[in-house]
């Protein structure tokens, strides 16, 4: 486990010139449009407030975002790579309505159009789940560590599936090669030289669901922890805090695997760097060698730590909330699902790094809970209950 201060960043205002890339307004309209796909609940996903765990720990309150509940798709991608696909579209098509896209009201015009994208899993499943509602042709490319399980999710939606040795980083690559020499358009949550519009708008659709934060009634947080990967949800949501809130944002920490440490690696070289270990990890959303550059330029000025987790942490964690932790309320949340909350868990034991980051009695925290049971068998394997299991005791603790 290590822990690294960001030199990069910064209290002040929004700048205007991230503004123009990423912002609440387009948050806010890329959500309306949204929210009549069919594959997304029609209401807000929930913020449970774990006040028991809070009390052990010594904090003021820990809140959780779950977006297990955000779609059938199983995570908070069911909101970046539909927001990605329809904005694609519409650059092409302006005059077409945003909500027809995903309604499949230009199937037919739209058969020509290809799009592909490398994937650990759930950005392929909500990639192929918006193609297929669309009508539009959806290649993945998957790598050698991601599973049958995951695998066979996306190509329920009618993905064709490209299997290739490597890791994720590979895969990524193989989809640029692929995408230039038939002419198909890539849709990918990380961006490269050249390629950014695309990730842009994956990272503006993770904007819906801070949005939903002001309608739940919540006081300001003061610390929110967010999962690495290639940075594209920690961009998403921490740039929609900091416009919200400019100089007085929460403080912001990043949490990533051990072995997929390239933000971390960002912050100690002050630029968008590779990981340093091997990168495969039980955590499979967050297994990414290479930092996206386009989100780095969000994330230098805003997090303020780098935090990095053991895998056998983020399974204690994923247990502690199938369970209940000391009582409050139990949570699906799968490997990547759970990293935020034994990020909270790491520091708040260790009274050094408690002390670093300012967890006090008042600390009021946020986590997201970015995914629940993606790969059931994966999940009931870890978390010790199965997915179903955990949900119905769930449901008893709301009624009692």
């Amino acid at each position: 486990m290590q822990l690294v201060p960001n030199p990069q960043a910064i209290r002040a205002a929004y700048p205007a010139e991230l503004k123009t890339i990423m912002s609440i307004a387009e948050a806010r309209r890329t959500r309306a449009w949204l929210a009549p796909w069919k594959h997304l609940a029609p209401e807000a996903t929930p913020l449970w407030s774990l006040p028991k765990l809070a009390a052990q720990l010594g904090l003021g309150a820990v809140w959780v975002k779950d977006e297990s509940k955000r779609s059938a798709l199983g995570s908070f991608k069911a909101l970046g790579a539909p927001a990605a696909l329809s904005r694609l579209v519409l650059r092409e098509h302006p005059a077409w309505d945003a909500s027809g896209v995903l309604r499949g009201d230009y199937r037919a015009k739209l058969n020509g159009l290809v799009v592909i994208s490398a994937t650990d899993g759930n950005h392929g499943r909500a990639l192929a789940a918006a193609a297929q509602s669309a009508g539009v042709r959806c290649v993945i490319v998957l790598h050698q560590h991601v599973s049958a399980e995951r695998e066979h999710a996306i190509a329920a939606f009618g993905a064709e599936i490209v299997r290739i040795e490597g890791n994720y980083d590979d895969s990524v690559s193989h989809a640029a090669q692929l995408a230039e020499a038939n002419g198909w358009r890539v849709v990918s949550d990380t961006s490269y030289p050249g390629y950014e519009e695309i990730p842009r708008d994956v990272m503006q659709g993770y904007g819906a669901l801070v949005d939903e934060l002001a309608e739940q009634g919540t006081e300001p947080f003061s610390h929110v922890l967010l999962q690495g990967g290639v940075g594209g949800m920690a961009a998403g949501v921490a740039s929609y805090l900091w416009e919200q809130w400019g100089a007085q944002r929460p403080i912001f920490i990043v949490v990533e695997p051990q072995q997929a440490d390239c933000l971390l690696q960002s912050a100690l070289n002050g630029v968008a760097s590779k990981a340093t270990g091997s990168v495969d990890s039980v955590m499979a959303g967050l297994a990414c060698g290479e930092t996206s550059p386009l989100a780095w330029r969000f994330l230098a000025p805003t997090v303020d730590f780098f935090l990095t987790i053991e895998d056998q942490q983020a399974v204690d964690a994923m247990r502690l909330l199938a369970h209940g932790a000391m009582g409050d309320v139990p949570i699906v949340s799968g490997e990547s699902g759970a990293a935020g909350l034994a990020g909270v868990l790491a520091l708040a034991l260790d009274q050094a790094f408690r002390a670093r980051v300012g967890l006090g009695p008042e600390a009021r925290v946020l986590v997201v809970n970015t995914e629940g049971a993606t790969a059931p068998s994966v999940y009931q394997q870890l978390a010790g209950r199965s997915a179903e299991e955990v949900l119905l005791a769930q449901q008893r603790w709301q009624t009692t």
